[in-house]
């Protein structure tokens, strides 16, 4: 179900046909820019009040009246990310993208990221307008610039259409494209692999919506066989209603991303296996259904885990770190190098940083600073959250090793859900958690209302540092 929109609105920079160049000026540099462009430049740029701020276009006409070059503004600084914006704003036709002190690659792939569509349920869909004629590696820009289409793709399904089955399906998808291996567990036999949580949380879902428990495995073509092993681990709660303890209406609206960590998982695992890393992975995704019915789980049961933890249920909407707990349990036990785990996990990380930048948690320093650099490097905004163990204690249970929702003194939730699912996971190698939104609110030029990407771009930096492209 990959997008096809990146691909067809990337070309060759040989591209057939007329190429018109696009500028993208800060405000500085556009003033040297207007110095050298003449009367008819500075008369056009005044009568449309165009400076080179942030996001403006600025379309220059030639001697007979056709589109000669674009101006495009990046406001006060040289970012790359403004460019998601232009592809919407420019005339159908080629383009070739002029960003002096850009990564070209960057710019590219912004772009290409402006170019995304969701219109399946359309009876008009949308064709294809601005194409960009690049250079470099347009396959690796393509291939990325899919996988982020991918899960942008898999968010924006509504749950009648992205059930448990379809991720599956899904992650069959890609193995099979790029030689790994996949198992599944599921329903009932969740219970006799040992994933008792897993179950617990997806059990009231009916039968064609069962909850499993999905692994995929992969080796690099170069990879020797004690490579490092990196594994991704998504929450796939295909639809959240909160359970018995059920959201109100407009909680549940958009819960049908609930499962947007399972879609990072499997792009940027996507990432890594289409350019042939060096190395192991192991992507690792529960998915469920928070469903009501008469086998639900109910607030004050006592759950199982895979690691053998009891966990109370204070609050039965409070289910992502249930399954997670059980996939990071079986992550440890594959002795990895580094595990990655995405999930829209709590509100109060919204609280905390609002829907555009990322929390994550680590205890490892090494990994935080690579986390921090990349972030920076791929403009994919993160921000490292204390692992503060001063609210350990909230998350103690009376009768079970620990419950799934801390005592209200402890306030943090993203704190103390991170807290929860450190008692899970590896003991061996690194581990981080992010606790992604996957939702952009506000609809703007490069930024439609609906899903979005986040972590991945950067994580995968992280990986070509860490392990060699």
């Amino acid at each position: 179900m990959s997008h096809a929109s990146a691909e067809v609105l990337i070309e060759a920079a040989e591209a057939a046909g007329p190429i018109v160049p696009v500028q993208a000026l800060t405000e500085s540099a556009f003033e040297a820019v207007l110095a050298a462009g003449g009367e008819a430049l500075k008369a056009l740029a005044a009568l449309h009040e165009f400076k080179g701020q942030a996001g403006r276009v600025l379309l220059v006409p030639g001697a007979d009246g056709t589109l000669e070059s674009v101006l495009f503004g990046l406001g006060k600084r040289a970012e790359v990310m403004p460019l998601r914006a232009l592809p919407g704003k420019l005339p159908k036709g080629d383009y070739r993208l002029e960003a002096p002190g850009l990564d070209t690659e960057q710019a590219a792939l912004a772009w290409a990221l402006g170019t995304y569509v969701f219109d399946r349920y359309k009876a008009e869909r949308s064709p294809p307008k601005a194409r960009l004629a690049a250079e470099g590696d347009l396959a690796a820009l393509r291939r990325h610039a899919h996988a982020c289409a991918l899960a942008r793709d898999m968010v924006n399904t509504p749950a009648n259409d992205m059930g448990p089955l379809q991720i599956e399906a899904i992650a069959r998808e890609i193995a099979h494209a790029h030689g790994a291996t996949v198992t599944v567990s599921t329903g009932d036999a969740l219970l006799d692999a040992n994933y008792p949580a897993v179950h617990a949380v997806g059990r009231a879902a009916v039968e064609a919506r069962a909850p499993r428990m999905i692994e995929l495995s992969w080796k690099g073509s170069t990879a020797p066989a004690d490579a490092p092993l990196v594994v991704l681990v998504g929450k796939g709660v295909v639809f959240d209603t909160g359970g018995l303890d059920i959201k109100p209406s407009a909680g549940m609206r958009l819960m049908k991303k609930d499962m947007a960590g399972s879609a990072h998982a499997l792009a940027l695992a996507r990432m890594v296996m289409g350019d042939d890393l060096p190395i192991r992975l192991a992507v690792l995704v529960p998915a469920v259904e928070n469903a009501i019915a008469g086998d639900a789980m109910r607030p004050g049961d006592v759950i199982g885990s895979r690691k053998g933890l009891t966990i109370e249920i204070g609050n039965t909407d409070a289910e992502g770190r249930l399954i997670l707990a059980d996939a990071l349990t079986r992550a440890g036990e594959l002795e990895p190098d580094l595990t990655l785990d995405f999930a829209t996990l709590t509100g109060a990380a919204r609280a905390a940083l609002g829907p555009e930048v990322v929390p994550f948690y680590t205890d490892d320093e090494e990994l935080a600073e690579e986390v921090e650099a990349a972030s920076l490097l791929a403009a994919d905004p993160l921000w490292r959250m204390p692992m503060w163990d001063g609210y350990a204690d909230s998350l103690n249970s009376e009768v079970a090793d620990l419950k799934n929702d801390p005592d209200a003194w402890a306030q943090a939730g993203s704190v103390t859900a991170a807290l929860f699912l450190r008692r899970f996971a590896p003991e061996r190698g690194a581990w981080a958690h992010f606790d992604i939104f996957g939702w952009s609110a506000r609809g703007r030029a490069g930024w439609p209302v609906g899903a979005e990407v986040q972590a991945i771009r950067a994580l995968y930096r992280v990986l070509t540092d860490r392990y060699g492209a």
